[in-house]
């Protein structure tokens, strides 16, 4: 144990000396600047989960059917989510006018407010009931401009007005598709959900 202590206690003197000697003074610890930052730990908190409104049909009118989901809930995720149709809860009492799609359609908002939404081809134009369940859905989101208007998903503006700018016009979904294009306003909404 001696021994040990000795041998510890020389490569340390060791490693002062040939600091010593290559100019490098010794010190104490410099307190200087912010501390450490840059890396999170993995028990970081989740993002919030926001409350959204899907409008579906029960019994052929349209209803209004609450979500949770993770993160902010942007237009694209909101859209993507109404075109996955209800949920195996909600299908109880809901139904769908939207086709399954096999892609997700493009999700942007044009230079006039408007929702727009490119389906992918080979789908074919969508019943009236089908677009007041897109004007009503992007109404819920955006009734006072207080949500972003991300509507990619991805952080980014994209060259898109701001959400105010689109309520400001009364949301209105633009839908096109390979040789067609539809738009529907929100007039006829039900209430949404309150959160």
């Amino acid at each position: 144990m001696k021994g040990s202590r000795a041998g510890a206690l020389l490569v340390g003197l060791s490693a002062a000396l040939t600091l010593a000697a290559c100019g490098v003074p010794p010190s104490d610890v410099i307190q200087a600047g912010e501390p450490a930052s840059g890396m999170s730990s993995p028990s970081t908190a989740p993002q919030a989960s926001a409350a959204i409104t899907l409008f579906f049909l029960r019994d052929g009118d349209l209803a209004p059917y609450g979500r949770k989901v993770d993160g902010p809930g942007d237009l694209g995720a909101v859209v993507r989510l109404l075109f996955g149709g209800p949920t195996a809860s909600e299908a109880v009492t809901a139904t769908t006018k939207l086709p399954r799609l096999k892609e997700a359609p493009e999700v942007t908002i044009d230079d006039d407010g408007a929702l727009s939404v490119l389906v992918p081809r080979n789908v074919p134009p969508l019943s009236h009931l089908a677009m007041l369940q897109l004007a009503c859905t992007a109404a819920a989101r955006l009734p006072d401009g207080s949500h972003p208007a991300d509507a990619a998903g991805d952080g980014t503006a994209g060259g898109a007005p701001t959400s105010a700018r689109l309520a400001a016009t009364r949301p209105s979904v633009r839908v096109r598709g390979n040789g067609w294009t539809m738009t529907q306003p929100d007039g006829s909404c039900p209430d949404p959900l309150q959160p």
